[in-house]
Formats: C-alpha cells, structure tokens, sequence
C-alpha cells in the first residue's frame, strides 16, 4: 500500500471519528422530522397547480361543448336560409372545434389521473411522515434514557462506597473501644478497696439507726427490755441495758 493511500485511510478514520462523536442523535432526528413537515407545503403546492391544470382544461372543454353547439345550431339556421356558402364556414369552425375537444379532453384524462396521482403521493408522503415522527420520537426516547442510564453509572462510579464504608467501620471500631474502656473503668470502680468500704460505712449507719429506734421503743414499753430486733446490738449498749437491769431489780 502507498504513502498516499495510508494518509488517506487515516485522515478519513480520523475525521470520521470526530464527525461521529460530533453528530447528536437526538438533534439529527429532530431536523429530519423538521425537513419532513418542511415539505408538506411544498407537496400541497404542487398538488395544487396540477389540480389546477385539471380544472383549467374542464372550463376549456365546457367552452368548447357550448361552441360545438352554437355552431351546430348556426350550420343548420345557415342551410334553411339558403346560405351555403355561410354555412360551410360554420362546418369548418365546427371540425377545428371538435379537434379541440378531442384534444382537450385527452389532456383532461391526463390531468385527471395526475391529480389523482399527486394526490395519492402527497397522501402516502403525509403517512410515511408520520409513520417516521413515531420512529424518531421512539429514538429520541431511547437515546436520552440512554443518557440517563450513562450519567447514573457516571455517578455511581464517582461515588466511592468502599472508602466510605471503611469510615464508617473505623468510626465503629473507635466507639466500640471507647464504650469497652468505659465499662471496664465503671468494673473496676465497683470492685475497688474504697466502693467496699464505702458499703461497710453505709451498713454500719443502717445499724445505729436500727439501734436508736430499737432504744425509742424500749423506753415507749413498745418493747421488752431484753428485745432486740433482727439486727445485732452494739456490744457496749448491751453492757450498760444489763447493769441497768439489775440495778432495778436490787431496789
């Protein structure tokens, strides 16, 4: 292959290209439906003029029917005058006149059928038109779903839910840690020397109060002198209760 030839070859492949990825589908359709419907007056116009031959050549063999006729007439007023001589004038006007109107109405024939025909291709142009709007407009659907369908993939490739959910799995992992140190803190708070002594104040000030209330109703005679209630009694309260007791029974 020459030199000339592969240039050729890749310029072609390289404007090619470029008018390809240039060419919108969409806006392509549309003008082709726009030149469609641009034609549909040019079509009628057309029709239009032949219809109008058609009508020009039926008033011309209407004139010439009613000439026929006048001459006729005439022709036979001329013979029962006597006048030969006019009336062989009248023949010869009649003969072009019939010529006339045998051509005449071959021409109408044909426009007749031409406007038939003309108004049976505008007829089909109109429905194929149509039929191709319906294609063009289906097309055009497509082709901006497709758009739609492309920049939804754009966008989710754009969007990185890998580096998001490791975010999200590191941010988890940190409050699991945070909520465990927690816990273990509140553990060994509730274990620690201090909570236990702590507890052992506290039930030891249930026990006085016990007590005293204890003392409150024994000297209301709520109470015999050597109860107790369900909890132990100082050793030194029950040392002096004791000598109290047989200081009274002496007496």
């Amino acid at each position: 292959m020459g030199l000339w030839k592969r240039l050729k070859r890749s310029v072609r492949a390289l404007f090619g290209g470029l008018v390809e990825k240039a060419e919108d589908p969409e806006l392509i359709l549309q003008q082709t439906i726009r030149d469609m419907r641009d034609r549909v007056p040019e079509l009628n116009s057309s029709v239009a003029q032949v219809i109008a031959t058609e009508k020009l050549l039926e008033r011309s063999k209407q004139r010439l029917e009613e000439q026929i006729a006048d001459l006729d007439s005439k022709i036979k007023a001329a013979i029962k005058m006597g006048r030969d001589d006019i009336a062989t004038a009248y023949i010869g006007q009649l003969q072009q006149a019939q010529m006339d109107l045998q051509r005449t109405s071959q021409q109408l024939e044909h426009a007749r059928q031409a406007s038939q025909q003309a108004i049976k291709a505008r007829d089909n142009y109109i429905l194929q038109m149509q039929r191709r709007t319906a294609e063009a407009m289906q097309l055009i659907n497509q082709s901006k779903q497709a758009k739609l369908q492309e920049q939804l993939a754009q966008t989710m490739e754009a969007f990185q839910l890998g580096d998001d959910a490791s975010t999200f799995n590191e941010m988890r992992e940190r409050i699991d840690r945070r909520v465990a140190a927690a816990e273990a803190k509140m553990q060994l708070g509730a274990s620690s020397v201090e909570s236990q002594m702590q507890e052992i104040e506290r039930e030891a000030m249930d026990m006085q109060l016990h007590e005293r209330l204890l003392e409150y109703k024994r000297q209301m005679g709520m109470l015999p002198s050597g109860a107790s209630g369900d909890r132990g009694a100082l050793p030194g309260a029950d040392a002096e209760d004791t000598n109290e007791d047989t200081q009274i029974a002496k007496r």
